[in-house]
């Protein structure tokens, strides 16, 4: 189990993260929702141990993160992180020599169903064929949780249909799963909880099926992340300025 306990993460007089109470239970998949900027990345690189809170902890089956944890949790950030010399192999080598549950064989096998070439060069990738090489080198590791910060970001289609699938195999296994994301309809049937982040913060958690009884995801994530609208009586103020300046014009010609 994941604990955050009113985890705070601050850049200068800026808030990443605020205040933010979440527990992550086995066995469940969990969508990130919100837009840019709402402290998604800043969380999962913060339950990763790539970021440290400045305040608050967050502890995985009762032990702070920290280097023993690392070894617990995989994780997919949205950057590209491969030197320029490297094949699409030599990172699966790379991950292998770095983390003891790393599955060579796995890693292969992903690598032919989402159609990557071992010998290619990862520098020489699509930024869709990129994402699927950092997808593939997470699942082939057996952490206890598994991140995929936008796994769908800046991908096709097909390529997006292939990112899901993969996702799809291995949430069968069991594994618990945080998925960051603002596409929120392409991953409506495939999560069991939710949580909504807005300027760093908890705005909403829960269930899936239980937020979703009277309104879908979509419909609960415009309601807390669209503008308010603009009041009718000024709307029509508005459309009415541009003749009523006009008459005035006129009227002093």
């Amino acid at each position: 189990m994941l604990e955050i306990r009113k985890v705070t993460r601050k850049f200068g007089a800026k808030y990443g993260v605020r205040d933010a109470e979440l527990t992550i239970e086995p066995g469940h998949t969990y969508a990130l929702l919100g837009p840019n900027g709402s402290g998604k990345t800043t969380l999962m690189k913060m339950i990763a141990g790539l970021m440290m809170p400045t305040s608050g902890e967050i502890l995985l089956d009762g032990v702070k993160i920290g280097p023993k944890t690392k070894a617990k949790i995989a994780y997919m950030p949205t950057e590209s992180y491969f030197y320029n010399y490297m094949t699409i192999m030599d990172a699966g080598r790379y991950y292998r020599d770095f983390f003891r549950d790393f599955s060579m064989a796995r890693y292969q096998e992903i690598l032919q169903r989402m159609d990557l070439n071992p010998k290619d060069k990862i520098a020489k990738l699509s930024s869709g064929m990129n994402a699927k090489v950092r997808l593939a080198l997470t699942l082939s590791r057996d952490a206890e949780l598994l991140m995929f910060d936008e796994p769908l970001n800046g991908v096709d289609i097909l390529t997006r249909t292939q990112v899901i699938n993969e996702i799809i195999r291995f949430r069968a296994q069991g594994r618990s799963m945080i998925i960051s994301t603002h596409l929120v309809e392409e991953m409506d049937e495939y999560i069991d909880r939710v949580v909504f982040m807005k300027h760093g913060e908890v705005a909403l958690q829960g269930i899936r099926s239980e937020l979703t009884q009277e309104k879908s995801l979509t419909e609960l994530y415009l309601e807390l992340y669209a503008p308010p609208a603009e009041p009718a009586a000024a709307v029509a103020v508005s459309a009415a300025a541009p003749a009523a300046v006009a008459e005035e014009v006129a009227g002093d010609a």
